[in-house]
């Protein structure tokens, strides 16, 4: 029973881990762009993007993913995504949102005057972006990049509120065949990949370390 239970648990997990991945793949680099927006010096395209990222991080995850699974089809009538492409789909967007607010606050932590000092020494723009500023950069937003991504591990749960067959979706089936501890099993799988994932950052924080300030 125990091992049966175990394995079932961990079908499901294996969609919140393509779901944690599948979200980093595409709101990293799409947070890039959203912090390339709300920093452009085109006054109307950074009011929007900021706009836009105001409404995302002031609004609940599930609610965005209701509203991208059930909305186009009661408020346009058109085919509604696969219940899987609406989690990537909302999470990448809510992500990227984000990830975009940590990109612009590493990017203007960054001294004007280390640009500056560059030019000085006959560096191009992309030098001095990549030997002076990119791994202070990474420096200042691994702590809350990591802080985030962990957050993901634990918010990929909420894609069973459409029906995704995830592992707290599993161990809930189990409460209606009157078993209780399964749904509190669903935890140790959370805390075993938040844990991995809290040591590699850990160890990255370390190997940055010369970099202060």
């Amino acid at each position: 029973m125990f091992m049966q239970i175990s394995w079932e648990l961990l079908i499901g997990f294996w969609e919140n881990l393509k779901i944690f991945i599948l979200t980093l793949a595409f709101a990293l680099p799409l947070g890039l762009v959203v912090c390339a927006g709300s920093m452009s010096g085109f006054s109307p395209l950074r009011w929007v993007t900021r706009g836009f990222v105001w409404v995302i991080r002031g609004t609940p995850l599930m609610l965005q993913l209701l509203i991208i699974f059930y909305g186009p089809g009661l408020l346009f009538r058109l085919p509604s995504l696969g219940r899987f492409s609406a989690v990537i789909l909302a999470f990448a967007i809510n992500y990227a949102c984000y990830f975009s607010e940590i990109y612009r606050g590493g990017i203007e932590s960054i001294p004007k005057g280390q640009f500056e000092a560059g030019q000085v020494l006959g560096m191009t723009k992309q030098q001095i972006f990549f030997k002076v500023e990119l791994l202070q950069l990474v420096k200042r937003i691994l702590a809350p990049m990591s802080n985030e991504i962990i957050t993901l591990v634990k918010d990929t749960s909420l894609a069973h509120i459409i029906g995704v067959y995830e592992v707290i979706y599993v161990g809930q089936a189990f409460t209606k065949k009157g078993l209780i501890w399964p749904l509190f099993y669903t935890g140790a799988f959370y805390l075993v990949f938040s844990g991995l994932l809290t040591l590699l950052f850990g160890y990255f924080e370390k190997k940055l370390s010369y970099f202060r300030g």
